[in-house]
């Protein structure tokens, strides 16, 4: 029989752990000591540490190598957990080798201007929402407010809304237009509404999306597009829809254009 301590040495696992692995039942001396109390393994118990220690070491938790020792002699259980851990890694692998690209190409940009991280470009997925929608071609896009008001006329102002509230508008022309631009109003609403005249009542799906947020005008866009732009090309991202404007701190909450908030969000993909 091996005292706990001598089992620690030959295993590479604290006596802590060893504890901690009693007490979870994944791995239990062969006797206790009933008036000292003092564990004791016998040398094949070796075998168990060494195999609950290479599980560690490919990631699995406790309690899932606690589910895999009971079937460890099953060659095909086991290659069943093996492979949906390797599914599992990969994926984080990816996510290594993504973080790892955000960070050159922002080294990179930084080189290049030092001013090019006044904007913080973030790849988030937008949920899937219930929105007020209204479209039409619009003189200049610094007439959206007459989106706006019809919207408000057309719903009375009673529309119950989504929590958080998503206030968006987005620009559905390929390109810049000095006049008679395609721009869609949204709003995130809960609940059943009826269509009015102009306004239809839709699902959107989720999407994801490459956006920054900035505070203060309107004449930011163009720098914060900029930003967006550059950090989709580096990230090796493709386009997947017409941008759009999320408005958190809008005229209509503040007429301060210091206090507005706006997040610049364009769909993406790899």
């Amino acid at each position: 029989m091996i005292k706990i301590g001598d089992f620690s040495k030959l295993s590479r696992i604290s006596i802590r752990m060893l504890r901690h692995y009693d007490d979870l039942g994944l791995l239990k001396p062969e006797t206790v000591d009933s008036f000292s109390g003092y564990r004791y393994y016998t040398p094949a118990q070796l075998q168990t540490a060494n195999r609950i220690t290479a599980l560690k070491e490919m990631g699995f938790s406790l309690a899932s190598i606690a589910g895999i020792m009971r079937q460890y002699h099953d060659p095909e259980a086991l290659g069943a957990f093996l492979a949906v851990k390797l599914e599992e890694v990969r994926g984080q692998e990816q996510e290594v080798r993504d973080r790892l690209t955000r960070i050159e190409t922002a080294i990179k940009r930084l080189r290049k201007d030092e001013h090019s991280m006044k904007y913080d470009v973030t790849l988030k997925t937008m949920p899937q929402r219930t929105v007020a929608s209204l479209r039409k071609i619009i003189p200049t896009y610094q007439d959206e407010h007459i989106l706006w008001e019809q919207m408000n006329q057309e719903t009375g102002c009673k529309l119950q809304m989504a929590s958080p509230c998503c206030s968006l508008a987005v620009f559905h022309d390929e390109g810049h237009k000095e006049s008679d631009v395609d721009v869609e109003i949204q709003i995130a609403v809960q609940g059943k509404h009826e269509n009015t005249e102009n306004v239809v009542f839709k699902t959107v799906e989720p999407i994801e999306i490459a956006s920054a947020v900035y505070k203060g005008s309107y004449e930011q866009v163009g720098a914060v597009n900029e930003s967006v732009a550059a950090w989709v090309s580096d990230n090796g991202y493709t386009y997947n829809g017409p941008m759009f404007l999320i408005y958190h701190v809008s005229p209509g909450h503040d007429p301060n254009p210091e206090n507005w908030v706006t997040e610049v969000c364009y769909p993406v993909k790899k």
